[in-house]
């Protein structure tokens, strides 16, 4: 059983005026202890939306979210079960996701409340453990009285990590947690929770739109696209050869280093309205390889090969893992594109 388990998560918003959006069109995702797991896509795919649904901060609106087994009851304005404080989140702005009037000591102690059943058991004094914690993150324990606006948007997500760990976490969903930041602390940031789900053995989602950063933290990724999960695969296959054209045209657009290094493409066309999405493959409008068939027939998402996934129409129905990659071929095909 995993850790964390989504089946058929579907988040519509409906907006008065115009059609009902798609943000999460039926997304199963599952993270093991100690494994980070990569949620990748362009901005407005629906990763957020998926991220703040997992932890309760959005209605699901059909689906299930399951911690070790137990369901995530949505955060509202009665206490949550203890269990669920296991599941903590990151959050993309570091300057907005602390309060402005308190101290930061007593904004990661409200983690360490111990009047709730089943809470913290820890007998030693809670400046103790705020101590720990900053420590852990790489802060020294006397800026616990300082107020937000005293630290940098590096220290802050340092913070807000700490304050997420304060409940001893099983799993952390980190929502963008480095898009706000500079290169040098970017990698600093991601360092830090790499290191922290090995040291603690806790499961991490991270969602992030910087494939290159998320290749050399996570173990699995999946990408995510118009609301829909096409592929899902350990880190390193995905890259030596990806299943879905999206995946392909995601890595494309990585700037490369080198004078051999080929110019990046990034993947031609406008993401399309998720309130009024694409019939067939959702992303056949963008897609060089798109057949007829990719118009008119929804690819599931199917095991290839053992520990992969895609939903793509070029994949083989059994035995190995392989694209259809003679454009020629493809080309016979295919409806026009730009």
């Amino acid at each position: 059983m995993a850790l964390l388990d989504v089946q058929d998560a579907v988040v519509d918003y409906h907006v008065p005026g115009r059609a009902t959006v798609h943000a999460v069109a039926g997304v199963s995702i599952s993270v093991e202890p100690g494994e980070i797991v990569g949620l990748v896509g362009e901005s407005g795919c629906g990763k957020s939306t998926l991220g703040r649904a997992i932890v309760g901060l959005q209605k699901l609106t059909s689906g299930t979210v399951a911690l070790d087994g137990h369901p995530v009851a949505p955060v509202g304005r009665g206490a949550r079960p203890v269990r669920d404080r296991g599941l903590q989140m990151v959050f993309q702005d570091p300057y907005s996701s602390l309060n402005p009037r308190r101290r930061i000591g007593r904004q990661i102690a409200d983690g360490l409340r111990r009047d709730e059943p089943g809470a913290s058991t820890d007998p030693r004094p809670v400046g103790e453990q705020v101590t720990e914690l900053l420590e852990s993150v790489g802060l020294a324990a006397n800026v616990a009285t300082r107020f937000p606006h005293e630290f940098s948007g590096g220290q802050r997500q340092r913070i807000a990590i700490a304050r997420a760990l304060a409940p001893n976490p099983s799993i952390i969903v980190a929502d963008e947690p480095v898009s706000a930041l500079d290169a040098s602390t970017r990698a600093q940031v991601t360092n830090l929770l790499t290191s922290l789900a090995a040291e603690r053995g806790m499961g991490l989602l991270f969602i992030s739109h910087d494939l290159s950063g998320v290749r050399h933290m996570a173990d699995r990724v999946a990408v995510m696209y118009l609301g829909r999960i096409v592929e899902n695969s350990p880190t390193e296959p995905l890259w030596g050869d990806p299943l879905h054209p999206y995946s392909e045209a995601l890595i494309r657009a990585i700037p490369k280093l080198g004078m051999d290094a080929a110019a990046p493409v990034a993947p031609s066309g406008e993401v399309p309205d998720p309130a009024n999405p694409p019939t067939g493959c959702r992303f056949h409008p963008r897609c060089p390889y798109a057949m007829d068939r990719c118009i008119t027939d929804d690819p599931a998402l199917v095991h290839i090969d053992g520990s992969r996934e895609a939903a793509c129409w070029l994949q083989p129905e059994d035995g190995p893992a392989r694209r259809l990659l003679d454009v020629s071929v493809v080309q016979n095909s295919a409806v026009g594109h730009p």
